[in-house]
Order: C-alpha cells, then structure tokens, then sequence
C-alpha cells in the first residue's frame, strides 16, 4: 500500500514551547484522515510544516513513499484557514485567476466546479457567498493542479448544518470517485465520524493515538446512566456497597463504566435505601466522549 504521508519524529519548538512533539503519523493512500484536537493542541502547525509553510525544529517529512514537497508538491493541495479568494470575482474567475497562479490546466475549471457544486453560482460574485460556498471554492482553488493528497484545515469550522452536509458530500466524492487522499483536522467530532477513515488525537503538541475509525467505535465503553432524585446519596451508597471506586456525574446524571452486568441489582438496592430511580439505562460512548476521556487521562 502506498504511503502518501509519514512524518517521523516532527518537532516545532517556539521559544520555550513545543508546539508540535515528535510527532510520527502514517497516512496511506485512499485514507480520509481525522486529525483531531483542542484549538492549540498544534494540529495548524503540523500542517503547516508538511507543507513547507513553516520551518521544521526537528524530525522528518516523507511524501508519497519517501519523497520530498520539492518533489511532489503538485500533488499537493491544501486550504489552510480562511481560502484568500478574490471577492469581487465569479467562481469561475476566481478558479482562472488561480489557474494563472498555479500554471495549472484552465480548461479544467468547469469539471472542478461542478464536483464542488459551484457549477450554478453564474455571475454571482464571492463576497455574496455563504460561508459554506466559500470554503467549497477553496477547496476548489486546492483542486486546480489535481492533487492526489488534500490538506484541510477546519473546513467545516462555523458552518449551519446544510454547510457542513455540503462540505462532506464534496469529501466523500472526491475519495470515492477521484482517489484522493485528505488528511482533515476538525473538532467537530460528531461530523468528521461521518466520512473519517482513520484518526489521529493531538493534544498539547503530543500524537495521542492513531486508531482505525473501526477500532474507534470498538474502543468507545459502553456505561450505566442513572438518573436519581438524589444523585449524591445514591453514589455514596454504589460506591460502598459494590465497591466502585469511579462514578462521574454528568448531565444530572451519574455514570458508570465498569458492572453494567449489576443495572438490576444497583437499581433494587438504591429502591432499598429510599432512593426513587427515575431512569437507568446502558449507552456507548460518542466518539466525543472518547475523545474528552483520552485527553482528561494524560491530564490526570
């Protein structure tokens, strides 16, 4: 399988700080790579290095089975932050004006506009654009010397629901139908499960984990809500008598990750005590919840 990305060891130190620590990620070809982390937890950065938009401390950048961005940097295409688009222009002139830019293909515009469905926007200029049509042409800036690898930073960041949908549909077509691979930082975690096919969790400059979005879903816990009329009791009284040491509260809640084999026993126990259960129910984890544990555990 080919590689399309493989950093060993990428370090970014400012001043005192490091931004990005040794951070080794592997990202094969036909992957949609979910890049994810807390603002600040170095995800920019990263990206910015392999692109060559910032200088490396320390570390290695391999592309394409272990070439340089000199050598295959038109393979490359990337929307780093809000795409700096002319506003008074069409979609149309926008993707001519770029195309001059980047020496790349003019006759190639319309195709690239109807894959990011901006083929109907006719004379309507940018600046009238929805936040969601603009980031479909950056993206469409990005596809102008048909790159085989994306690098996109929050493209769905401040987007309604329809925007977001949009963004997605345009991902999954160009994976599926073109072969090409992204790799897309987000903290919207909820959507990027919806076209993910392997993740990455930063935090503090630190790659966490690479997981399979299947192993992810495997890896969520499932865990035991319960909702009392006197939640501080109840927990006192499960903790001493079936002796789990790790209840949280959440959402008026209590949660428990370990003896959901014990639901009925723990409700009839709490009866017992006086306590009145209003509900109590197994659930899996979001992968946002999975997300927030593996950061709050190199926290603790």
């Amino acid at each position: 399988m080919e590689t399309i990305l493989k950093t060993n060891n990428l370090t970014k130190i400012y001043g005192t700080r490091k931004v990005v620590d040794g951070v080794s990620m592997t990202i094969n070809k036909g992957d949609i790579y979910g890049f994810i982390g807390k603002n600040g937890a170095g995800k920019t950065t990263f990206m910015r290095m392999i692109l060559s938009l910032a200088s490396i401390t320390n570390g290695e950048v391999e592309l394409f089975d272990g070439k340089n961005i000199l050598e295959v940097g038109n393979k490359i295409g990337s929307l780093i932050e809000a795409p700096g688009l002319y506003k008074n222009a069409t979609a149309y002139e926008n993707l001519k004006r770029f195309s001059i830019l980047y020496g790349a293909d003019e006759s190639k515009i319309n195709e690239i506009l109807k894959f990011v469905n901006l083929d109907n926007t006719g004379k309507k200029k940018a600046k009238d654009f929805s936040l969601g049509m603009r980031q479909r042409l950056g993206i469409a800036i990005a596809l102008l010397g048909e790159p085989e690898f994306l690098v996109l930073d929050e493209p769905i960041n401040g987007l309604d629901p329809a925007g977001i949908k949009e963004i997605r549909d345009v991902i999954l077509k160009l994976n599926k139908e073109l072969g090409i691979t992204f790799l897309i930082s987000s903290h919207l975690l909820d959507e990027l499960a919806k076209v993910v096919t392997k993740y990455g969790i930063i935090n503090n400059g630190v790659l966490l984990e690479e997981v399979s979005a299947k192993e992810l879903i495997n890896n969520c816990k499932s865990k035991l809500i319960i909702k009392t009329d006197n939640n501080k009791k109840a927990k006192e009284i499960i903790k001493e008598e079936f002796e789990i040491k790790k209840i949280d509260e959440k959402n008026n809640s209590l949660v428990l990750y370990s003896d959901l084999d014990k639901s009925a026993l723990i409700n009839k126990f709490l009866v017992k005590k006086g306590i009145l259960v209003n509900e109590i129910y197994t659930d899996i984890d979001s992968i946002e919840d999975y997300f927030i544990r593996k950061i709050g555990d190199t926290n603790e």
